[in-house]
This record gives structure tokens, sequence and C-alpha cells, in this order.
């Protein structure tokens, strides 16, 4: 069982601190088996200050950090002198020291100032909230702080953006673990949705429009259930009742991205989906995913997360029979 350690840190938010217990917790194997154990810590085993009006107990002091193969550091409002100086107090410094190489660090939110105040992110891609991009750059030049992600994968070193990003990076890390399957019953359990790219967006610069009976949203699960035929933008806006200038602004403003790189994304993931759970051909695979020929799967996955059908296939292909969608 690939075990957890969670450290909670004076001024913790309360909110992300639950992500990764309720995430992997809700984790089970195809017998019911729990994949993950979580276990939460302070830096003393003392009850730390939350960000709100109340103090959280814990069971553990970071000592447990030793013995985990994953690290998550939540975010906290009262970083002092990680924030304000760029550097580590000695406790939680000999904390961190005592973490295992070769376990895998987390930081959700302005947990990334944790990391890059410790090194563990120079000359390392990384994220954090939209509002401390900037601080975080500035303080920590050798970081290569992308303010715009919702999460950044660096292999044995993960960051995110705040609030619900850091489910988002939750169920990114159970779905590289152990596949789409898995990740998407997690998600179904918590009732959130089951992947959005690391990639997408933090936010919309532009003002997100009032509510209306004309979003995308129908057109988008219309599109959903069509994946595999040739659609195109003038299909959406036809959809839609709305010329193809109005639904691509809608559009953007609604998701973040223009309606093709959309398609093109939900195509990636149906494409990933049928390499878990299914023993087709890539042409098959490729054809059954709207992306066409073996060839171009092979070029947009490449692309996306930098691997090909047959090697993400190996990686990820689900224990038990064929599942056949």
């Amino acid at each position: 069982m690939h075990r957890i350690g969670v450290l909670a840190l004076d001024g913790v938010v309360p909110f992300e601190l639950g992500i990764p217990a309720r995430i992997f917790g809700a984790a089970r194997d195809l017998t019911g088996n729990a994949l993950y154990s979580v276990t939460t810590c302070s830096l003393d085993g003392r009850p730390v200050r939350a960000e709100a009006d109340y103090e959280l107990s814990v069971a553990h002091d970071a000592s447990v950090l030793a013995t985990v193969d994953t690290v998550v550091i939540p975010p906290s409002h009262s970083l002092g002198p990680i924030r304000e100086e760029g550097r580590v107090p000695d406790a939680l410094r000999r904390a961190l020291a005592a973490v295992r190489p070769g376990t895998r660090m987390v930081a959700i939110c302005t947990g990334s100032f944790v990391l890059a105040a410790a090194g563990l992110l120079d000359h390392r891609p990384a994220t954090t909230h939209w509002r401390e991009a900037e601080r975080l750059q500035r303080m920590f030049t050798r970081v290569r702080v992308d303010p715009d992600v919702l999460f950044v994968d660096d292999g044995d070193v993960l960051t995110s953006a705040g609030v619900a990003a850091g489910v988002d990076l939750c169920l990114h890390i159970v779905r590289r673990d152990h596949g789409s399957e898995v990740a998407n019953e997690v998600a179904r359990a918590c009732v959130v949705p089951p992947w959005r790219d690391g990639g997408q967006a933090q936010y919309i610069r532009r003002p997100v429009p009032a509510p209306t009976d004309n979003g995308t949203a129908p057109t988008r699960s219309w599109v959903l259930e069509r994946l595999a035929e040739p659609v195109t933008l003038a299909d959406m806006a036809a959809h839609a009742k709305v010329s193809v200038r109005t639904f691509t602004r809608r559009f953007r403003d609604e998701v973040g991205a223009s309606p093709g790189q959309w398609l093109v994304q939900q195509r990636i993931e149906r494409a990933r989906h049928l390499l878990e759970t299914t023993d087709w051909p890539i042409d098959t695979v490729a054809d059954r995913a709207g992306l066409g020929s073996g060839t171009s799967l092979r070029q947009h996955l490449h692309a996306a997360i930098g691997v090909a059908p047959q090697a993400y296939r190996r990686t990820f292909r689900a224990v038990g029979p064929d599942v056949r969608p």
C-alpha cells in the first residue's frame, strides 16, 4: 500500500488539508482494498491553528514523513519567514531533511513556497495560486513558475494551484498510479469532475458571463456523445443555434479554451480510456476516439503526455478482464 503523509502547518487551510484524505482514501482496487493510507501530522504532533477560527488536532508528529512514499504539503496563511524571506524554520527544515530520497513531494497552492524555500523546486517547473505566482517567482528565481495552469507534474515533484486544483492534482496522481478506471471511481465517489488537464487555465482573464439559457454546456454534452464522428466548429455552432463567432466567444468565456482545443483534449482523454480498458488495435482506438489514424493518435498522445500509445497501455493497462465500452 502506498503511504501518504500530509503535513499541516500553522495557518493551514482546512479545505485543502482535507483533500488528500478524501481523494486518496476513496481509491480502491478491483477487490475493494484501499490503495493508499493517509496520515496527517503537524511538526510536533500538537494541534495547529487553522486559517479559520479554530484549531485542528492531529495524531502524529513530522517523524512520519520519514516513513511515507508521498509527502503532501497543503497551503497555509501563516507561512511567515517562508513567504516573507524565503527561509525555512529549523523545525520544518529538519522534518523535510528526514524525508527519504525518492519520496514524491506534492504541494497544493501556497505549499509550493515550502518546497521552493527548501530548494526542491530549483530549476523545475511549478505553479501555485495565481495571486501568489508573481511573488513565488520573484522570491525564488530558480523556479520556473507557470502562473496559469491548474497543476504541474514534474515526476517526483508536483505542484498545484489553489482550492479545487488540489482535487485535480490528487486525482491526477491516482490516475498516474492506477489508471483512469480507479481515478474515475474516486471522482464518482467524491462527486467531482473526473479529469481536468493540468494545462487548463487557472482562471478566465475576462469577467465570467452571467448564466443564461444560451450557454455551451448542452452542445458540449452533445459533442461528447459523438467524439468518433467528424464534428466541426460549424456543427457545434449550429447545434447551439448561434453563429460560429458567437459560439466561439461564449465557449472561450465558459471553458477557457477554444472549441478545437477542447475537442482534441476530449478525444485524447477518450483514447487514453480505451488504451487502458481494451485490447483494441491502436488504429481502432484512434478511430473510436475521433483521432482518425494510429499515426495521429501517436502524435497527439506524445504531445499531451510524452509517451507512445503502446507504452501508455503497458503502464496503465487495468488488471482484470478486458472491458468493452
